[in-house]
């Protein structure tokens, strides 16, 4: 069954030229990554520091392995030092 995966991060207005080139980075590279079905960034209008990441999976397996990438894990973690905090994930089943 198709997942929703959320992930939000706060940055400063600053800090963002450092971030959105590892956000794209690993959107592109998730594109590959068997069961991505889609995904969006989007950056919020009341709050410019608030970043909300929605990615479709076809199943939570899928996210997983993807969450769990070396690779990944490699670039998360030069986010989480930029943010300062560790991201904020959440997987939802649709209801």
């Amino acid at each position: 069954m198709a997942i929703k995966v959320i992930i939000t991060r706060k940055v400063a207005a600053e800090r963002q030229k450092d971030l959105l080139p590892l956000l794209m980075e690993l959107r592109t590279k998730a594109m590959n990554q068997k069961g991505y079905i889609s995904g969006e960034t989007l950056k919020g209008i009341t709050d410019p520091d608030e970043f909300l990441v929605i990615s479709t999976w076809k199943s939570f397996e899928d996210w997983k392995e993807w969450e769990d990438n070396p690779e990944r894990e490699k670039i998360q973690a030069e986010v989480d030092r930029i943010l300062g905090e560790k991201t904020m994930v959440k997987a939802y089943l649709y209801g």
